[in-house]
């Protein structure tokens, strides 16, 4: 199966640059990624951080957002 596929992209002209494209691509990503962390403020990580243990109510947002139900 493997020679098959192998065999066939092979003969494909032009599949060199493909590779080359996804790498720049996870590259470019990575990079970026890695800025924002090393950029973010420690306050806005721990709030992120904390968000799975509040009571589904953003203390940041003002209260008539937070209670539209009423």
């Amino acid at each position: 199966m493997l020679k098959f596929i192998k065999g066939y992209v092979s003969s494909i002209d032009g599949i060199e640059i493909y590779p080359i494209i996804s790498f720049i691509i996870f590259f470019v990503f990575f990079m970026l990624v890695t800025f924002y962390v090393i950029t973010s403020k420690k306050k806005y990580i721990d709030e992120l951080s904390n968000l799975p243990f509040e009571d589904g109510e953003l203390s940041t947002q003002p209260d008539s957002i937070n209670n539209s139900n009423d």
